[in-house]
Order: C-alpha cells, then structure tokens, then sequence
C-alpha cells in the first residue's frame, strides 16, 4: 500500500531545532490546538462523571474552546494576511468569496467558529433542559463538527506544504500528519464510547461502530504519506494519548457536586483503557506492502476484512481479560465508574451486557465486515485526493 520513508537520522537538539524551525508557525499552532481540544474533551467527559454538571467556566470546557480560538485567531489572520499582503502563501493560495489563502486555513477558520458557536448553545441547552447524560446531545454534535473542521483543515494545510516538501522537511511534516490523524482517531473513538465500553465488547454494535469509522483513518495516513508504518504509528499515537489520560485524571483528587451519588469518588474518573486498534493496524502496515499496485476495490476489500477480523480477534479475548479481576488496577482502569453508576449494573459488577442473539450477532458482524470495507475505500479514496493536494 505504501513505500517506507526513513526517520531523520539525527536527533540532537540542534537537528531537532533546525527542523522545527522548517515548519511554519501556523501549522505548530493547528497542532497545538487539536491537542488542546482532545485533552479537554476527555477531561470535560471525566469532570462530568465525577464532579458533574456546574458551571461553563470550567478548565476542561476552556481547553476545549481554546482550539476552536486558536483555530479562528490563526487562520484568520493567514487568510487576511495572503489576501491583503504580498504573502509568499499567494501562489498556493485558493479564492473563497474574494479572500485568498491555504484551503486548509478555510476549513480550520469554519471548523474553529463552529465550535465558539457551540458554546452558548450547549450552556443554553443546560439551563432550558437540565443536563445531558449522552455524547451526542445537539450542542456537542456541532462541536464535534466544529473540531472535526480543524482537524481536517490541519491535515488539508500539512499536506499542501507536505505534497511541496522533500527530504527532512517532509519526514517531519509526515510525523505531524500522522499525528493529526491520531488525534481524528481519539475523536472518533469519543463519539462512539458509549458504545465501546467493555460492558458492551461481546456485543456486534461495538465492532460495527469501530469498523464504520476508524479504518478510513488509517487508509488516509497510510495512502497520503506514504510511510509503511503510518497506521501503527495513528494508532500507536492514539494508544498513548488515551494511555495518559487513564493514568493521569485519577491523579487528581474531585467529588460529586451532583446527586444521587451510587459510586462515592474521590478523582477523577478517566475513560477506560484504549481500544487495540494498534493490532489490526500492524496487521495493515505488514500486508500494505504486498496491496503494492492492486486495484483500489481489491484494497479496501482486504483491508477491511483484515481490520474487522484481526481487531475482533484482539478485542474479544481482550474484553474477558477487562472484566476479571485482573484489570481491577489502576494500569488497565477497570474499576474506575462514575459517581451515579448503578452499583448494581454491569459494570459495577463486572458483567457483560445481554448478548445479542445469534442472528443478530450474525448480522451484525457482517455489517461490520460491510461498513469496514467501505470505510477503507473512502479513506483510500480520500488519501489520494489529499496527495494531490499543493494549496
């Protein structure tokens, strides 16, 4: 599927400076800021099964907000600057509505405004209908378009310097790229946790929600990049991302502000240890080599089924391993829940939600199979357009 880039060989703290120094501002800045946006969603998840509902103005909800500013501040002032300047950024540039600059800038600026936008929408949404107890409440489905907005913009505005760049410039723009990419994945994996809680990992609907989304992710890194590892490395990204957020929410101590308290708390409640995504993804990168020229329905076809099969294989077992005794520790997180858990459901007892029948279960990792293969070749599909991308 791709061709091995190499890594810089030098590491010192000159090289390493020399190559920061080769990438633009702005796009450190779009970094930043999706760091900032996925750190304060899980944080914003975690104050609200511990503490719940209190104010706006809460660290996790700032973090969040901080993206969509940084998002609108700096490309903002990339597209007013190319259009009004003698900006070097005008020969790369696109026209939107008489105002010039990167694509990647247009798309982060929308995505960044959305988010402010679903500010006030999500407070008001609180004060007129109490709270929320689910992801996917009006308010957070237009953040969640509004970060996926400077997401995409930020892979969109790397790429067209990448699709440019060559030798050191580009292995690290590629190692950026990547990044972005794992950050789209730990957005994802977001939406769908209430689907993927391991309660529900002996269940059809959480195969089926994984592989609807998370292998067009891969497919992009691999096919836009280039690099044989870039969907171990996505995934890799994403397991220490989601590895640090288990491990450093319970560090800090919090209380329920809100009632009824089932489950007394005394820190933060983290989000579960990450889904092994990493295991169908080096399946992936070790088969890509070989997809070297097929057709691209041939690719998605292995590549989908390879993802299902392999992630399936991982994560059932996998799943027992978190309900045992085993798990019951801090490293893997099994016992943190929220202060409002039913001490007597299943994930306060360690059981596994009712299981699907066997027909349903049938057809719904046939779904799975399905929806993996068309996720592949939209990302195959989306990766190719992203290598032709230069403005």
């Amino acid at each position: 599927m791709a061709t091995s880039v190499p890594f810089p060989r030098s590491f010192s703290a000159s090289a390493v400076k020399e190559q920061a120094a080769s990438i633009p501002w702005y796009i450190w800045m779009s970094a930043l800021g999706v760091a900032s946006a996925m750190i304060g969603v899980h944080w914003d998840i975690s104050w609200h099964r511990t503490i719940g509902r209190d104010t706006f103005w809460t660290p996790a909800h700032l973090a969040i907000q901080l993206c969509g500013v940084l998002a609108g501040i700096t490309c903002g002032y990339l597209i007013l600057a190319t259009t009004f300047t003698n900006s070097p950024l005008r020969a790369s540039s696109v026209n939107v509505l008489g105002f010039r600059g990167p694509l990647g800038a247009f798309i982060s600026a929308w995505g960044g405004f959305t988010m402010i936008t679903s500010a006030p929408f999500d407070d008001w949404w609180h004060n007129a209908y109490g709270l929320d107890v689910k992801i996917l409440s009006p308010p957070h489905i237009v953040l969640a378009l509004g970060m996926a907005g400077v997401e995409i913009g930020a892979l969109v505005l790397i790429c067209a310097l990448m699709n440019r760049s060559s030798g050191a410039q580009r292995s690290k723009l590629e190692l950026l790229f990547l990044y972005i990419a794992s950050m789209i994945a730990v957005m994802l994996t977001t939406v769908i946790l209430e689907l993927t809680h391991r309660v529900l990992l002996h269940s059809a609907g959480a195969y089926r929600a994984v592989a609807l989304l998370i292998p067009a992710v891969l497919a992009i890194a691999s096919r836009a990049t280039g690099r044989r590892w870039a969907a171990t490395i996505v995934t890799g990204f994403y397991t220490i991302f989601m590895l640090g957020m288990l491990w450093i929410l319970p560090l800090f101590p919090a209380q329920p502000k809100l009632g009824p308290v089932f489950n007394p708390v005394t820190h933060f409640i983290p989000n579960g240890f990450p889904l092994l995504l990493i295991v169908p993804a080096l399946a992936l990168d070790l088969l890509g080599a070989r997809m070297k020229g097929w057709k691209m329905w041939r690719v998605a076809v292995v590549s989908g089924v390879l993802f299902v099969a392999v992630y399936f294989a991982a994560q059932w077992p996998f799943a027992d391993f978190l309900q045992s005794p085993l798990a019951r520790n801090p490293i893997f997180g099994s016992t943190y829940e929220s202060y409002n858990q039913n001490p007597r459901g299943f994930a306060m007892t360690f059981r596994f939600a009712p299981p699907d029948s066997p027909s349903e279960f049938q057809i719904g990792m046939l779904m799975a199979f399905v929806f993996g293969i068309l996720s592949t070749w939209v990302g195959l599909a989306t990766g190719d357009w992203l290598k032709r991308v230069r403005r």
